[in-house]
């Protein structure tokens, strides 16, 4: 009885901490104290379903924690902070293929009707979230390219994969004691997550990486009901939903609809973007310093180019400086800069930079003619007038952050190359902007030892 009731009250405290961790994630201030909370949460719900169950010690316990804490070390360690969005999204993958393990486990205890369905939407949902968070692991490290994936009829290939899903489900669901349907299920959601994810060009896997994390909590939530667990209804629903409010953010910061994102097929190029034909200006480390040290205001536009070249602590020298030559320095985010949802804020945070200085693209936008200059680090298709000015472009009514208004623009790029969407940015060609060739940290470094 003291037993139950302790289990019960662990189940308690856990969702308590998960709905307070959650709240803080909402936060770049509160965000890493929001992790430790939300782990402290499941630490207690893991440890009270295996003692509730019977399958554990306080030794083995420990041993766990101990593996579990030196893997987590290791990898923390290991993954630079370009790799993050790579390992997200293994985390979302390896999330749904736990719940599928788990969906099926459920299949060797007694179980009803509804036991059965859940299983085979465990199965589905999870069968889905672990290939299509591969395929996102294998676009974002570029190990199979990040370009779009289409041929013709691919939405009914995956409306027939999908119905073959349901109809192998039915079977299931009516002989149980086949396994060949529970293999079918497995097998199909495994291919429909590949077909979901191959349409998707990299340059939408923010998206991507939000509706898979959503995807890997409403597998946890069906797991839950599976096997009867409150507290893993209560996480991965907590999960699912937050993962579905992060993509309707995403999407409406890409423009795209939540329906779009749900049947596939959205981020592909609809054709070569036309190629743009002007002159372009380059400018030197002293001439453009000779232009920030004169500035009185400035915004710095981050972009993946800043984490490729691990910039974020320069780039935080670089905003000191200013600040001490009495310049005002903003950063302007867009809510997709980077190769996950939040990327650029996680690299900020790491060079201790001011959450105060981190404005969105909403409240930058209307001032943003005001500053005397503004500094794109890296970003490309995030700051490209194109989504404003030409209809043909793919990315056309995407809101942008529009750094073009500002008096003088640098960009720090490397080539001339297009961005992730492969798209190319009229920015490069405006009169007030400038492109500062090289590598974004050496560039920025240069910049440092002029004010010095």
């Amino acid at each position: 009885m003291i037993t139950t009731l302790l289990i019960n009250l662990a189940y308690v405290v856990a969702a308590i901490l998960f709905i307070f961790g959650l709240k803080m994630l909402s936060s770049p201030a509160t965000a890493r104290k929001g992790n430790l909370v939300s782990a402290v949460g499941m630490f207690f719900a893991v440890v009270a379903t295996l003692f509730d169950a019977h399958a554990i010690t306080w030794t083995e316990v420990a041993i766990g924690v101990a593996i579990g804490t030196l893997i987590g070390a290791v990898w923390a360690r290991r993954v630079e902070m370009t790799g993050m969005p790579e390992l997200v999204a293994l985390f979302n993958g390896f999330g749904g293929l736990a719940s599928l393990l788990v969906g099926w486990a459920a299949l060797f205890a007694p179980h009803t009707t509804f036991i059965l369905v859940t299983i085979a939407l465990t199965i589905l949902i999870g069968g889905v979230t672990f290939t299509g968070s591969v395929m996102a692991w294998a676009k974002l490290s570029e190990t199979i390219g990040g370009k779009p994936f289409l041929f013709g009829g691919q939405r009914i290939v995956n409306a027939l994969l999908l119905a073959a899903i349901v109809a192998s489900s039915v079977m299931f669901c009516l002989q149980p004691d086949n396994h060949l349907w529970l293999y079918t299920i497995i097998a199909l959601s495994f291919l429909l997550g590949v077909m979901a994810v191959i349409p998707i060009g990299g340059a939408d896997m923010p998206v991507v990486i939000s509706l898979m994390n959503s995807y890997s909590g409403l597998a946890a939530c069906a797991a839950g009901f599976a096997v009867n667990n409150m507290i893993l209804i209560v996480a991965g629903a907590l999960v699912g939903a937050s993962g579905i409010i992060l993509t309707q953010i995403m999407c409406k910061a890409m423009n795209r609809s939540l329906a779009n994102v749900l049947f596939s097929g959205f981020g592909a190029v609809g054709g070569a973007a036309e190629k743009l034909e002007g002159e372009v200006k380059a400018i030197s480390h002293e001439d453009a310093y000779y232009i920030l040290e004169a500035a009185s205001s400035v915004v710095i536009v981050p972009g993946y180019g800043m984490a490729v070249a691990q910039a974020q602590h320069t780039v935080k020298e670089l905003q000191e400086l200013l600040e001490e030559n009495g310049a005002e320095v903003v950063y302007a985010i867009h809510p997709v800069a980077g190769r996950m949802p939040g990327h650029m804020n996680v690299l900020l945070a790491e060079a201790d930079v001011s959450y105060d200085l981190l404005l969105e693209m909403d409240e930058i936008n209307p001032r943003i003619e005001h500053y005397d200059v503004a500094i794109v680090i890296g970003a490309n298709d995030v700051v490209n007038p194109a989504a404003r000015e030409s209809k043909g472009s793919p990315i056309y009514g995407m809101p942008i952050i529009n750094v073009d208004k500002a008096r003088t623009v640098f960009v720090l790029k490397r080539s001339m190359a297009s961005g992730f969407a492969g798209i190319d940015n009229p920015l490069f060609f405006k009169e007030n902007t400038r492109m500062l060739f090289g590598d974004a940290k050496e560039s920025i470094s240069h910049l440092i030892r002029q004010f010095k």
